[in-house]
């Protein structure tokens, strides 16, 4: 996937398009074998998009707020910065064209509850959360962001949530799992161009050659609500894309499911998405330990559940991991 945000519109009563650019992720060493999950259902889940979210709310813990930089904590407050492209179900506005809603807001919303601060919402372009988070306007950014190695010389890190890909065909289909190079073998697929998916499919399309296997057909669009189609009409058998906008779409239509899911940093590491802060402002470690906290006591995953992607949840948070590798020159 693309280090860049997911830009999608919703179209009420219609199927969610969404431009196929992918999160970032930042990943973990994984073995081979566990670079797939089971897949989710998700299916007929009911998805509140009205500005009334009644969110999952914490208790205050007050060892952890404690530890929050008096600079950030004299007002009270703390700045959160979104992206305000959005892309459901991590951030979007809500059915009032002005609430913005999500899994990225609601995390932020625990994370403030355990600190004892409010949360102040800050939208901006994708560009400027890294440049609010590296000049201290923006005092976190919850944007689906990945960890990599170039920005750990800037910016600080707390994990929250893998980052997942997705395999999605018709509800009728009688693919029951994509798990390996073989499933795919002579099917019809699709996968956004540059992505990291394709490099993912283009792999297994090149081993299924090697064994003498049936190639894939691979289709491309430029935007999800297109590749949708196709998957409808039949012109292609199987999408292959970021989990969260897949497991929302089949909460809203119904007409689909997930067959498998993969890390979206590749077979050999687990992508994660984190908390962004600037580097040693001192922020990091009280954020990562209220994100323990709800991950402990259970806020967490009735987050993720509500929005239909309990199957990125993490066991703990982690402070700057291993990030995806330096880009060469």
């Amino acid at each position: 996937m693309r280090l860049s945000p997911w830009r999608a519109s919703v179209m009420p009563a219609l199927l969610l398009a969404v431009a196929v650019a992918a999160c970032g992720a930042e990943p973990t060493v994984a073995a081979k074998d566990a670079a797939t999950s089971a897949a989710p259902s998700v299916a007929g889940k009911k998805i509140n998009t009205s500005p009334d979210q009644n969110r999952v709310s914490a208790e205050k813990v007050d060892s952890i707020a404690a530890q929050v930089p008096a600079g950030i904590s004299a007002d009270g407050k703390l700045v959160v910065g979104y992206s305000g492209e959005g892309a459901p179900p991590l951030n979007f506005l809500a059915d009032d064209d002005t609430t913005f809603i999500g899994v990225e807001t609601d995390i932020a919303q625990l994370v403030a509850d355990v600190l004892g601060l409010e949360l102040k919402p800050e939208i901006s372009s994708w560009e400027n959360l890294f440049l609010g988070a590296k000049s201290g306007k923006l005092e976190v950014v919850f944007n689906n962001v990945t960890v990599t190695e170039e920005r750990k010389d800037i910016y600080d890190f707390a994990t929250y949530r893998v980052d997942q890909l997705a395999w999605q065909v018709p509800a009728n289909s009688p693919i029951k799992a994509i798990s390996k190079p073989a499933d795919i073998a002579g099917l019809r697929v699709s996968v956004g161009a540059g992505t990291n998916q394709e490099k993912i499919l283009l792999d297994w399309d090149k081993q299924n050659k090697e064994a003498g296997l049936k190639d894939a057909e691979i289709q491309y669009y430029n935007k999800y609500g297109d590749a949708l189609l196709a998957l409808k009409s039949g012109r292609i058998q199987a999408y292959f894309g970021p989990n969260p906008a897949i497991a929302y779409n089949i909460a809203v239509s119904g007409d689909s499911r997930i067959v498998g899911t993969a890390s979206g940093a590749g077979p050999d590491l687990q992508g994660l998405i984190a908390a962004m802060t600037k580097k040693d402002d001192g922020l990091v470690k009280p954020l990562n330990e209220a994100l323990n906290t709800v991950i402990k006591n259970g806020k967490y995953k009735e987050v993720l559940d509500r929005w239909g992607l309990g199957n990125e949840a993490i066991p703990e948070s982690q402070i700057n991991p291993p990030g995806l590798p330096r880009q060469s020159s």
